[in-house]
């Protein structure tokens, strides 16, 4: 059976983005004359054309549409397919394309390529060959355009306008650049006049100058858009902008700069701010979860009573759910509830911060005298290592003394070094976590007793922070704290586990609360713990007592 074949044909347009009546004239001699030659190959060759594809676009990135359904015909079609084109360069200059070609090949869908100017056949030589054809393509193109780059920055360094004038100027080609021109200079320079005088809107700005004699393409005023452009344009000012970067021109500027910024401050009072979709501000949706079913909490609103109301349930997506809603505010005073069981007050805070910077100032003093130590024991520890050597090399100890006696030496340098080392890197590290620690617990009580409604997000931002395993059932919230936010209510409740052997109110101790609780976050029984109220212990002013607290989470911290 007689193969049939598609012709293609492609002509890239000279700007793709301005294409003028002169371009597109040259577009179709280029694709004519491509047709002409083709058909008169065909005809030499006996190849029956059975459909033609004619495309005017560049080959350089995939997308080409007429290219993309010349290929899905031949993959429809039940029988293998040619193609017929003027020069492999006509059907890719990127790898994409010529790789479809290529596979199309190795399948079976594409059985002849046929070119006047290049030989091929489908064998392993002739794919090699239609490979480095694609491919210096693919190089001409990408070195073509990398070229263009080069010669539009090198026009740009030397200040010249890289392509057509903007309104008001006028290309130069003596001088490769533009120039003012004065009938359409005067119209600018008068616009942005009026424009910065508050004399005009945009649309009125563009009657201005349809007044004037300068109007769009078909006659009518000028647009908005091109107007808000032209407004903003820094060319204006003698400066190139390309690619996000300035450049200074080597054209003189039309506008002075205090005009071009008095109309950027009247466009900037102007403009109106972007509409965006209206958001219903359910300020605890994704804090909770399902205590029955494990399904996310949502919101929604509700009217009744005589007003609108939020409530918060199961989306009861995974399953059938019991659970019922809660309205917004209960939630927000439970969650108030809970911030009260690690809350510190003003006092407290006060306090503790006060001692934990006496024991940072101590610390430092500590350190130091430490850090001097362990250098003075590594420094003598090389002393005595250089002695070694030099009593070896002077024949004073047996080699085995010195090898024995330099590994005691040198591992006890390395100790000192990795002891110091560790040193220097926990150093104060506990002492920023308890600030914020107690800075947090501060700010826990302020939230706990404020009925502001904007504090409702920070409420939820703490409880994110201090609890885990959030949930809610039975229209109750409930979560644990984290470490170290559970140690306030354990030292709570230890305080007021049981009234003190015969009614005494004996204070106790951080020593003796550690006995009590061990970190893994467990009670464990000691008969010997004798404790007062929490009223006494948490509203005492002596700052004895309240040092307790922060000695005891300052032993935590320490050992983090």
């Amino acid at each position: 059976m007689k193969t049939k074949f598609f012709l293609y044909a492609r002509k890239s347009t000279e700007d793709e983005e301005r294409k003028s009546t002169e371009d597109e004239e040259r577009q179709i001699m280029s694709i004519e004359a491509q047709l002409a030659e083709l058909a008169e190959y065909a005809k030499r060759e006996n190849i029956e054309i059975a459909e033609t594809f004619i495309e005017s676009k560049s080959a350089k990135k995939p997308g080409r549409e007429i290219f993309n359904e010349m290929m899905s015909k031949v993959h429809e079609s039940k029988e293998p397919i040619g193609l017929i084109a003027w020069h492999p360069d006509r059907l890719a200059r990127n790898s994409v394309d010529g790789g479809q070609i290529i596979y199309s090949i190795d399948i079976g869908k594409i059985v002849s390529l046929r070119f006047p100017t290049f030989w091929f056949e489908p064998t392993p030589q002739g794919l090699f060959m239609l490979q480095v054809a694609f491919g210096q393509s693919k190089y001409y193109s990408d070195n073509l355009s990398e070229n263009v780059k080069r010669g539009i920055r090198q026009k740009l360094r030397r200040g010249e306008w890289p392509g057509l004038a903007p309104f008001g100027y006028v290309n130069n080609p003596k001088t490769r650049t533009i120039e003012p021109e004065p009938t359409k200079s005067r119209c600018v320079v008068k616009a942005f006049e009026e424009f910065s005088q508050g004399r005009h809107t945009l649309e009125s700005l563009g009657q201005r100058l349809s007044f004037w004699g300068v109007v769009s393409g078909t006659g009518k005023p000028i647009c908005k858009a091109t107007l808000q452009r032209m407004l903003t344009n820094p060319v204006y000012l003698g400066i190139i902008k390309h690619n996000g970067e300035s450049y200074e021109g080597g054209f003189p500027s039309i506008v002075s700069r205090a005009t071009f910024e008095a109309v950027q401050k009247v466009l900037k009072q102007r403009a109106r701010p972007r509409k965006s979709k209206k958001r219903h501000n359910f300020p605890f949706v994704g804090l909770l979860t399902c205590g029955e079913c494990g399904g996310a909490i949502t919101a929604q609103f509700a009217h009744g009573h005589g007003g609108t109301y939020r409530y918060y349930r199961c989306t009861k997506k995974l399953g059938k759910c019991s659970q019922r809603y809660l309205r917004e505010d209960l939630l927000a005073n439970q969650l108030k509830s809970r911030l009260q069981n690690v809350a510190l007050d003003d006092d407290w805070a006060e306090k503790m911060t006060a001692q934990v910077d006496v024991w940072e100032k101590d610390n430092a003093q500590s350190a130091q005298s430490f850090a001097q130590n362990l250098d003075e024991k590594i420094k003598e520890a090389e002393t005595k290592l250089d002695k070694l050597v030099n009593a070896f090399l002077d024949g004073s100890i047996e080699k085995e003394t010195y090898l024995v006696k330099k590994d005691e030496l040198i591992k006890t340098k390395i100790d000192l070094n990795k002891r110091k080392s560790d040193f220097g890197r926990k150093g104060n590290n506990w002492v920023e976590p308890l600030r914020d620690w107690i800075k947090t617990a501060h700010h826990a009580e302020k939230l706990a007793l404020s009925n502001d409604f904007y504090e409702i997000k920070e409420i939820k931002s703490l409880t994110e922070k201090i609890g885990t395993n959030r949930r809610l059932l039975s229209r109750k919230t409930e979560f644990e704290f984290v470490r170290p936010y559970d140690l306030i209510p354990k030292y709570r409740a230890f305080c007021e586990a049981r009234p003190a052997e015969g009614g005494a109110s004996e204070q106790p101790n951080a020593s003796q609360f550690s006995k009590c609780l061990n970190w893994s976050g467990r009670r464990e029984s000691n008969p010997g713990c004798k404790t007062p109220s929490l009223a006494y212990y948490h509203y005492t002013t002596s700052r004895k007592k309240a040092a307790d607290w922060p000695r005891l989470f300052r032993r935590y911290f320490f050992s983090l």
